[in-house]
C-alpha cells in the first residue's frame, strides 16, 4: 500500500471530525484535465471505487488519496512548432520574429498542442494517525510532498504541519551504525548504501546487493563521506531505505508479515492491506525515531520519544487515551 513515507507532525489545535474532513476534501475533488489545462489534481476515493468516501477510517487511521493528471508535452515538440510558425512569418513578412514575438509564439504553440497531448495520471496516498498526531505522505519527491501539504492546509481549516525531525541527524546515526555494525534494537542493516563526501567534489560511492560490514565502507566514513541512504529491515518484517532527510523509501513487507493470514477476498483487499501496512509501520516509525535519538522538540529542548502504543488502534490494550484526541469514528 505504501512505498515511500515522509513524516509530518500535526499541530495540536486541529481536531475536526471525519465528516468535516470528508466535506472539506469534496470541495477539491478530482476532475480530469480540460482541453487546454496542463495539470489537474484533486481528491479521489482511496478504495478506487467511484462514489466511495474520500476518507476511509480503518483501525482509527485515516486514508486519503490525491490524483494528479498532467498532459505530456515535450519541450522539443513545442520548439518544433514555434520554429515552424516563425518560418511562416519570416516567409510572409521577410523578417524573423524577435524575442518577444517568439515568447508569444511559444504560448500559441502550447495552446494549440495541449489538446492533442496524451494524459498521464499518478496518485499519492496520505495516511493520518490522529491519536499520535502524525501525517504520512507516500511520495518520493520533496516537491510533491510540499504540494500535498499545501493542498491539505488549504482544504482543512486549522491544520498545521511540520516535518518530523530527529534529535540526532540520520546521516550521523547511519554512519555510527555502519562504523560499529550495531543498529538500533530490532533493526538490521541490509545490502544497499550511498555515501557522499561533503567537500566541493561531492564524490558518491554506492553499494547495491553488497555486504556493508567491510573495512572499505569504514574507510570511506573515516575519510569524511557520510551516508545519504541506507537499506535496513525491522524485525525481519519490513525492509526499507532510510535517507539523510528522514524519508523512508522502498518499503516492502516481508514474508513473515503474511504468515498465518489467508488471502483476502477481492472486496476485502483494501482493508486487509491497510491493516497490515499501518500496523507494521506504526511499530516501525516510533522505533526508528527512538533509534535516531527521539524526536526533536521544537517547543522545548528535550527530544521527544514516540510511543509505539500511541499508534495502535484504540481498541487494543496498549492504546493511549487522551482528552484532546478528536472523535474520528
Amino acid at each position: 500500500m505504501f512505498k515511500n513515507l515522509t513524516i509530518y507532525r500535526v499541530g495540536p489545535s486541529w481536531q475536526p471530525t471525519q465528516q468535516e474532513v470528508e466535506e472539506a476534501l469534496a470541495k477539491g475533488q478530482f476532475l480530469p484535465c480540460g482541453p487546454s489545462e496542463p495539470l489537474s489534481l484533486g481528491w479521489v476515493p482511496p478504495r478506487g471505487i467511484e462514489h466511495a468516501p474520500l476518507v476511509e477510517v480503518i483501525d482509527g487511521h485515516l486514508h486519503l488519496k490525491l490524483t494528479i493528471e498532467s498532459r505530456v508535452l515535450p519541450g522539443s515538440v513545442v520548439k518544433e512548432r514555434v520554429d515552424e510558425i516563425a518560418a511562416q512569418i519570416e516567409e510572409q513578412t521577410g523578417r524573423k520574429p524577435g524575442k518577444k514575438a517568439l515568447k508569444d509564439l511559444k504560448e500559441q504553440a502550447t495552446h494549440e498542442l495541449l489538446p492533442l497531448c496524451f494524459k498521464k495520471r499518478s496518485s499519492i496516498r496520505v495516511w493520518i494517525a490522529p491519536e499520535q498526531r502524525l501525517l504520512m505522505i507516500d511520495a518520493s519527491s520533496p516537491a510533491r510532498c510540499e504540494e500535498v501539504v499545501s493542498l491539505l492546509i488549504k482544504a482543512l481549516d486549522g491544520l498545521t504541519l511540520h516535518l518530523v525531525q530527529s534529535a540526532e541527524t540520520p546521516a550521523a546515526c547511519m554512519a555510527a551504525w555502519l562504523m560499529d555494525g550495531v543498529p538500533p534494537e530490532g533493526f538490521t542493516i541490509d545490502r544497499e548504501c550511498e555515501l557522499k563526501s561533503e567537500d566541493e567534489m561531492k564524490s558518491v560511492v554506492r553499494y547495491a546487493r553488497h555486504a556493508l560490514d567491510i573495512e572499505e565502507v569504514r574507510q570511506h566514513l573515516s575519510s569524511g563521506k557520510r551516508p545519504t541512504k541506507l537499506a535496513m529491515s525491522y524485525k525481519d518484517r519490513v525492509s526499507f531505505l532510510l535517507t539523510d532527510t528522514l524519508a523512508i523509501k522502498k518499503i516492502a513487507f516481508l514474508d513473515l508479515v503474511f504468515e498465518g493470514h489467508d488471502k483476502p477476498e477481492k472486496d476485502e483487499q483494501f482493508d486487509a492491506d491497510a491493516v497490515i501496512a499501518t500496523g507494521e509501520l506504526a511499530e516501525l516509525i516510533p522505533a526508528l525515531i527512538e533509534g535516531l535519538g527521539g524526536e526533536h522538540d521544537f517547543l522545548g529542548s528535550a527530544p521527544k520519544s514516540l510511543d509505539i502504543a500511541e499508534l495502535l488502534p484504540p481498541d487494543q490494550d496498549l492504546a493511549l487515551v487522551s482528552d484532546d484526541v478528536p472523535p474520528w469514528a
